[in-house]
């Protein structure tokens, strides 16, 4: 059976490839000048964004009910990473789109931009850090199946 923790487990590498190739588009804007590239990144910053927001609903009903122990500490950990992340990029989807709306180009303010975009990269980076803590140090959401010895002829 699928749960909250599957879901999460599943759409969560969505958002950080996103984001981190819409980084790198983002960085080619700064090089090359082409409108390309700028459309791009924002694209891939949206699209992104919206992948954030669904990995957290579900990594959120994932995490609800444990909130004893290590584990529970570890995903409090990983929740207000997680939490961080999510405005970050939020706000820089927001920033961006003024930029894009407006048609913005001054180098100061995208680098502005880029460093917003930056520091949501490196959110990205200790909240998957700390998820991988979770399923590979505290085995969240690894569910243990061993065969069954029982009948012979399964083996």
């Amino acid at each position: 059976m699928i749960s909250a923790t599957h879901i999460h487990a599943m759409i969560i590498h969505f958002p950080i490839a996103l984001l981190m190739v819409g980084f790198i588009f983002e960085l080619i804007t700064f090089r090359y000048r082409k409108l390309f590239f700028t459309q791009a990144a924002f694209c891939f910053l949206v699209l992104g964004t919206l992948g954030t927001i669904a990995s957290y609903i579900a990594g959120k009903a994932a995490g609800d009910g444990i909130e004893e122990g290590a584990l529970g500490k570890a995903i409090e950990l990983h929740q207000r990473a997680g939490t961080i992340t999510l405005w970050l990029s939020i706000a820089t989807t927001f920033f961006y789109s003024v930029l894009f709306i407006r048609k913005i180009n001054n180098t100061k303010i995208r680098m502005v931009g880029l460093i917003l975009f930056a520091v949501v990269l490196g959110f990205i980076s200790k909240t998957g850090y700390l998820g991988g803590q979770l399923v590979f140090k505290h085995g969240a959401g690894v569910e243990l199946a061993l065969p069954d010895f029982s009948n012979p002829d399964d083996n």
